[in-house]
């Protein structure tokens, strides 16, 4: 533990974790999404699941450094590019994510619009393997950026931990929020098909900056945060025009 008496090592853990805090804000949501099919009884239990998972997943990873490495090497070339064992991972976790997107997507469009009866709840093992297999892609991203961040170990895991005590924090809310929201909902599908999608380029080595990625939803939540109060507002005048009306005619 002398690696924090180092104010380099400190700086390094402060840093790493608000950066993992950001790579692990698209897991949570998809958590949020899949723990939503589960009886209400099991959600929290599923999101906490979930991501402890990912949390023992990024550890095991940091602590077979030596495996991750080798992922990077090529094993085959396909039309011109080279295809590691990193890029199968990502183009099969982005195609994952597009296909389950794109499924739930239909499902709140389709289904619900259409008066369908929805179906039993998902079992708790179905979701919580479903997870477990995005778990292992944004593991992979995330065990990345912590080895291009710091060089100890220890700060490595330390990062991981805090970032997902964090977020095990704050993923109620979101899931709450998520739920309660039907169009916050369709707004982090969308989230999830480009994410999807900046994973399959970023697999076939055709890097998209994340920079712009987190723009583009930043940019969206801002938006939707604008029609949420304007359309509270709307409710709260007509609300209260309706019971201006019921005690005029009562009087």
């Amino acid at each position: 533990m002398n690696w924090v008496l180092n104010p380099e090592n400190l700086i390094a853990l402060v840093t790493l974790t608000v950066l993992e805090i950001v790579l692990g804000i698209d897991n949570v949501v998809f958590i949020s999404i899949l723990s939503g099919k589960l009886p209400a009884e099991q959600r929290a239990r599923g999101r906490r699941t979930g991501l402890g998972l990912a949390m023992f997943l990024r550890i095991g990873l940091l602590m077979a450094l030596g495996w991750v490495t080798r992922l990077t090497a090529p094993f085959f070339t396909v039309l011109g590019n080279e295809i590691s064992g990193r890029d199968l991972i990502l183009l099969g976790g982005g195609l994952f994510l597009i296909a389950k997107a794109t499924y739930e997507i239909h499902h709140k469009l389709e289904d619900e619009q259409a008066g369908a009866v929805t179906g039993p709840a998902a079992s708790f093992a179905a979701v919580i393997a479903q997870i477990l297999v995005l778990d292992i892609v944004f593991s992979l991203d995330s065990v990345i950026t912590a080895v291009g961040m710091a060089q100890h170990l220890g700060v490595m895991i330390t990062a991981v931990v805090l970032a997902v005590f964090f977020m095990m924090a704050f993923a109620g809310p979101i899931g709450e929020f998520v739920e309660r929201h039907p169009t916050v909902k369709m707004l982090a599908l969308s989230f999830l098909l480009l994410i999807g999608m900046a994973l399959v380029a970023d697999g076939l080595d055709q890097h998209i900056p994340k920079g712009y990625i987190y723009f583009a939803m930043g940019f969206s939540v801002f938006v939707e945060f604008l029609n949420l109060r304007t359309s509270s507002r709307r409710h709260a005048r007509h609300a209260g025009g309706s019971g201006a009306a019921a005690a005029t005619g009562t009087t």
